[in-house]
């Protein structure tokens, strides 16, 4: 199997089934120099996501946005509060008490999306399951990566 259909058969895997036909065209894909393994995934010199030895996605906000037209990968997204938003898009972690909606496919340790009016501010990891984000008034509900304003890490990197 060559890199891109597995990049897609496993964007298909964690988020569901046709979530990848939303994934452009032509990416450019980083290999390990030990193994050949597929480490980053790259489009038109911008980082889309990389490939985790575990079998993960690291999402990049991009890559995010355009994952969001698919109906499925709605299921993988928290959205938060606007009061909550402009502190999230710069990296700060979400809170329970701050979702207004969590996705049916959201576990913890899995790879999550971060929405506010319908646009991708942040990328992370769920430190909740789906049942309780939604339950409790108190805690962190996701772990950001990476936010819209370049919060949370390196800009460009997994």
């Amino acid at each position: 199997m060559d890199g891109e259909a597995k990049v897609r058969h496993t964007i298909d895997a964690l988020f569901g089934r046709g979530v990848s036909r939303r994934l452009p065209r032509g990416v450019e894909l980083e290999r390990s120099r030990k193994n050949g393994r597929v480490k980053a995934v790259w489009h038109a010199g911008e980082f889309l996501c990389a490939l985790r030895p575990d079998g993960g996605v690291a999402l990049s906000v991009r890559l995010a946005q355009m994952l969001l037209k698919s109906r499925a990968f709605a299921g993988s997204c928290v959205e938060v509060s606007d009061e909550a938003a402009p502190f999230v898009e710069r990296g700060r972690s979400v809170f329970c008490a701050h979702v207004t909606r969590c996705g049916r496919d959201v576990r913890a340790a899995s790879d999550v999306a971060v929405v506010s009016r319908g646009r991708v501010i942040a990328v992370g990891r769920a430190a909740l399951p789906h049942a309780l984000i939604t339950s409790l008034d108190r805690g962190v509900a996701v772990r950001v990566r990476n936010g819209l304003k370049g919060g949370g890490g390196a800009e460009g990197a997994p």
